[in-house]
């Protein structure tokens, strides 16, 4: 369990300093190798269209953002965001009973302090407030144990597609379709 418990938020507003706080954070764990979209090092000009393509689609009602913040101010300050996720909506029409989890982020500072675990239950949390949502789906690159520690947040693993993430040259990852039932 954490040393101090996150406070979650679902759609917070959209302002310069969240903005500034996730990309910031965004960068700070891909240069510290985590399985976010990029591969270090990254600036966060390279990551800031990433971040827009999802503030979109939260406008456009395709997506939410959670956001979670520590409050004892060991990572920018007091109430600093140190996890997120993004929440898709599945706009197919054959599955719209699931969402998508993307970009599932605990900043480095806080890794190993049971944040993850946090996260993710308030994502579920989350999506058990959407009406007609039975399931969550994320997809996670091999290579760094992520499907061990998603499987033990009750995801189980539905899928795999061997070398499909080239990370370098010569460097290519699983990647991993995990599923979280909700029922």
């Amino acid at each position: 369990m954490s040393s101090t418990p996150l406070t979650f938020q679902l759609d917070p507003p959209v302002t310069p300093a969240l903005r500034d706080e996730i990309l910031r954070m965004w960068t700070d764990v891909s240069n510290a190798g985590g399985a976010v979209g990029f591969v270090a090092p990254v600036t966060a000009e390279e990551i800031r269209p990433e971040l827009v393509k999802q503030f979109v689609a939260m406008v456009e009602g395709r997506g939410r953002l959670l956001v979670g913040r520590d409050g004892d101010g060991a990572v920018g300050g007091d109430g600093a965001v140190v996890a997120s996720v993004f929440i898709a909506q599945n706009t197919h029409r054959l599955m719209r009973h699931w969402v998508w989890l993307h970009t599932v982020m605990v900043h480095p500072e806080r890794q190993g302090h049971g944040y993850g675990r946090e996260l993710l239950q308030a994502a579920a949390d989350a999506a058990r407030t959407l009406p007609g949502i039975t399931a969550i789906r994320l997809g996670c690159r091999g290579g760094h144990g992520l499907e061990n520690f998603y499987a033990s947040c009750g995801y189980k693993e539905v899928g795999r597609v061997p070398d499909a993430i080239r990370v370098a040259e010569g460097d290519y990852r699983d990647d991993i379709a995990m599923l979280l039932p909700l029922m």
